[in-house]
């Protein structure tokens, strides 16, 4: 006998899992700030109150999101096993949880100190379980060096969560575990030594005779720190030593603010490439050369690199369009440069091996994990020049 006419359909057994697949794509594609219970509940046709019924906050529904990304890679790190089968699982994992790298590496700072250090455990963990991988591999790896490579194995993994390159299935895959194999293959080495503390700040940053230039060091430092949605006009004149009011004669609204300072890191970097390539004899050089100038950047500015990842989503759609051409236009003239350096390569496949080096690069930045330029430069040629070619766009 089926259910009686005009009652209520029967609540799915998967409901939890259908909040949180909903939950996941919303936070990945427009940011936390800009999703709210109610948007999630109408992606699942539930009512918010059935919402509630699962998550009792939004805070609580993005730590179970980012946590239920992540624990598939952390799963299959559990047991020891053979190196390649076990590479090969994980580029598998990383290309059906693709939002993750986005997820924590943008939405964490959202969630209540508790449940960010419970997620940082968890992410510690699956590094303790790609580093004992990497020893196990390499005995001869001092425990840093094992780290230092896991951190970087974990980022390019990852880094599919920052593009939309589309590849068959099977050759995506293939490029991240050969990513993978190749960064554990590197030769054992001195690098890779724990970041040092950084220094005091310099007073002259706060001397500046521009008042529009303290603003921006200071908005820049707050979006970073805090984010955009809880930094204030006011906090960013406090900062810069400047009245309140006052900010609005050098700029008409804090999200004004937010475009110059993306706009001015952007500047830089198209104009460094600029000098590079004008300097550079050949195109590995280039590349090189590029790789070493964007590592000190993201260590020197790490900043920009903050907003770029987690605050473009708050700029007008104008303003957002035109930063993320500007990163979009960066990134290919890297493919560029590989492509002229490995012919062998497609569009497609170059810049799978440029975003996860420029990744990586954001990522051991931004963590502080190390400050070790040297051994990041390492890295990313290795992905970009040693990943091997053959069959890496056959069909699935």
């Amino acid at each position: 006998m089926g259910p009686a006419r005009g009652s209520a359909p029967a609540r799915p057994r998967n409901r939890r899992a259908l909040i949180l697949a909903a939950a996941s794509d919303l936070l990945y594609r427009r940011g936390y700030d800009h999703v709210s219970m109610s948007d999630i509940a109408r992606a699942v046709q539930v009512g918010p109150s059935a919402l509630y019924r699962h998550f009792s906050s939004k805070q609580a529904l993005l730590t179970e999101v980012v946590l239920d990304e992540l624990h598939p890679l952390a799963e299959l790190l559990a047991d020891p096993r053979e190196l390649d089968p076990v590479l090969a699982e994980l580029a598998e994992a990383a290309l059906e949880h693709r939002r993750l790298g986005v997820l924590w590496q943008r939405e964490a700072r959202h969630l209540p100190p508790a449940r960010r250090e419970e997620l940082k455990d968890r992410l510690r963990g699956v590094a303790s379980g790609l580093a004992a991988l990497a020893r196990a591999h390499r005995p001869e790896l001092s425990e840093e060096d094992a780290r230092f490579r896991a951190w970087c194995v974990f980022s390019a993994l990852t880094s599919p969560s920052y593009h939309q390159v589309q590849l068959p299935r099977a050759a995506f895959a293939a490029v991240l575990q050969r990513m993978a194999r190749v960064v554990l293959d590197l030769e054992p080495n001195e690098f890779a030594r724990p970041a040092r503390a950084a220094g005091p700040r310099s007073p002259l940053l706060d001397r500046r005779a521009s008042r529009r230039g303290l603003l921006l060091s200071a908005a820049t430092r707050l979006f970073a720190d805090r984010g955009y949605a809880a930094v204030t006009t006011e906090d960013i004149g406090t900062a810069a030593g400047i009245a309140g009011p006052s900010v609005y004669h050098h700029f008409a609204s804090k999200q004004e603010l937010l475009d110059a300072a993306i706009t001015r890191g952007s500047a830089w970097l198209e104009l460094e490439l600029e000098r590079i390539l004008s300097a550079a004899r050949e195109p590995t050089e280039a590349l090189r050369t590029a790789m070493r100038s964007y590592i000190s950047f993201a260590y020197d500015y790490g900043g920009f690199i903050d907003l770029l990842i987690g605050e473009v989503n708050h700029l007008p759609e104008g303003a957002r369009h035109r930063a993320r051409q500007t990163q979009h236009d960066y990134v290919a003239e890297w493919v560029g440069l590989l492509q002229r350096a490995r012919p062998e390569l497609d569009a497609a496949c170059a810049r799978v091996l440029v975003q996860a080096a420029v990744t990586t690069a954001n990522d051991m930045s931004r963590t502080g994990t190390t400050r070790d330029v040297e051994a990041l430069l390492r890295v990313g040629e290795a992905i970009m020049l040693s990943t091997p070619a053959a069959d890496l766009t056959a069909a699935s």
